[in-house]
């Protein structure tokens, strides 16, 4: 009898519950004003982009910079208009102790250059344990078989003075961590060299050039001296015409350009750097990089032949004598990194970077009509701070004069971060046309 009356109590009300949630999913369904506001709280997470969404398909946003964001947990990150992550600057930063040495020794490199042994030759390793920490993001440390994937079938040239080479036997070292390279040609000075990883169809070249541009040494009462003739408005063929075919290209140089030079356009001298004759203009180091540089990135973007190219510049790096220069006793012997975080505003150094920077924005241009892409290794701040990482008195070649390398670097050591931030570019989806 009791349990009658309950059930002719609760019956209705468990009807009236059946009804109220059909009607609440209706409205979830089909107001409009429900969906946009689902929608934007979505949205606002830095981890859901609005297309993400719209395709019913959240997930994490690409990481198209090849560097991985940290954040806090204190704040959301900055997003772009098309919800991806912006990229931080990773020319900006600090040098941060780092207890991991690198992938690889003399003993584990069969292309290591006995020239850059800095251990061997009695120079104290504490340089080895930094790591280069960017403003808010981290480039993750170079991974061999990443980068042989990337470049599989493909071509890479450096081109530059010494210290393309410096950065081409750093890379050389790092990738022969998962495969040995063949040295397939060489010239007879040794300025031109080619090497080949036959499992990735991978070919990785070096090829000299001082200036970019054409230049001779200046020869005075008949013998070749160390200043230079250069012709601002020719690009040096010896270079220039073995680049069709390459795919990625990365330029760099600087230093010669300290160095006594006349200076021709038009096949008549216009000037000089360091020359001290009243009869000559002189143009200045700063500027004389701008006019080479331009010639050279002018021929890359019109090059008939590069089509698909990809060239990327590697933003000068100082030298860090103390107290002289290579002949006249200067020295570097500081052990460990600079923590000094403002750059010199008349620092030389930085505005040699600042025109390469402006070159490769002139070059981006639409109106330049390149068929070809440019992409920057920014390295110059970073490279600032290392005046413990050059070889110094502790190199092969240092003799009764005592000829310091300051200009070098010891491998491993940081010069290895620059094949870290060019797999991290590589790995993007796409370059500034």
């Amino acid at each position: 009898m009791e349990w009658s009356v309950i059930q002719k109590k609760v019956g209705p009300l468990l009807w009236l519950l059946v009804i109220s949630t059909v009607l609440v999913l209706f409205i979830m369904h089909s107001s409009p004003a429900f969906s946009v506001s689902i929608k934007a709280v979505l949205t606002q997470s830095p981890l859901v982009t609005a297309s993400d969404v719209t395709n019913q398909s959240a997930s994490l946003p690409a990481n198209t910079g090849g560097v991985t964001p940290v954040h806090d947990g204190s704040s959301s990150p900055q997003l772009s208009a098309d919800g991806i992550e912006e990229q931080c600057d990773t020319s900006k930063g600090k040098w941060v102790r780092e207890p991991g040495a690198s992938i690889y020794t003399n003993l584990t490199c069969p292309t290591y250059p006995d020239i850059n042994n800095c251990g061997k030759y009695g120079k104290d390793q504490s340089y080895l344990y930094w790591r280069w920490q960017p403003d808010g993001c981290d480039i993750p440390r170079f991974e061999p078989e990443t980068f042989l994937n990337i470049v599989r079938g493909k071509r890479m040239a450096f081109v530059g003075d010494s210290l393309a080479r410096n950065q081409i036997d750093s890379l050389l070292c790092l990738l022969s961590q998962a495969e040995t390279p063949r040295e397939v040609s060489r010239d007879s000075s040794g300025k031109y060299v080619t090497w080949y990883f036959p499992p990735h169809d991978f070919t990785l070249m070096v090829m000299w050039t001082e200036y970019f541009v054409e230049a001779r040494p200046r020869i005075i009462n008949g013998t070749a001296s160390n200043s230079f003739e250069i012709h601002l408005d020719r690009v040096s063929t010896s270079w220039a015409e073995k680049l069709p075919g390459v795919d990625y290209a990365v330029l760099s140089g600087g230093n010669w350009f300290f160095r006594a030079i006349h200076l021709y356009e038009e096949g008549k001298i216009v000037g000089c750097v360091n020359c001290r004759e009243q009869n000559l203009t002189e143009f200045g180091v700063a500027v004389t990089i701008r006019r080479a540089l331009r010639t050279a990135l002018r021929f890359i973007s019109s090059c008939e032949d590069c089509e698909g190219l990809v060239t990327f510049l590697r933003t000068f790096t100082s030298s860090h004598f103390e107290n002289g220069s290579w002949l006249t006793g200067g020295y570097c012997n500081r052990t460990q990194p600079s923590n000094e975080t403002r750059t010199p505003p008349d620092d030389v150094a930085w505005e040699i970077r600042k025109i390469q920077l402006e070159e490769i924005e002139r070059v981006r241009r639409p109106e330049s009509g390149g068929k070809t892409r440019f992409g920057v290794l920014d390295v110059t701040k970073a490279m600032m701070l290392r005046a413990d990482a050059h070889p110094g008195d502790h190199w092969t070649k240092k003799s009764k004069a005592s000829v310091n390398d300051c200009l070098h670097w010891c491998l491993p050591g940081p010069i290895d971060m620059w094949s870290d931030l060019l797999l991290a570019t590589l790995e993007k989806k796409f370059l500034p046309s």
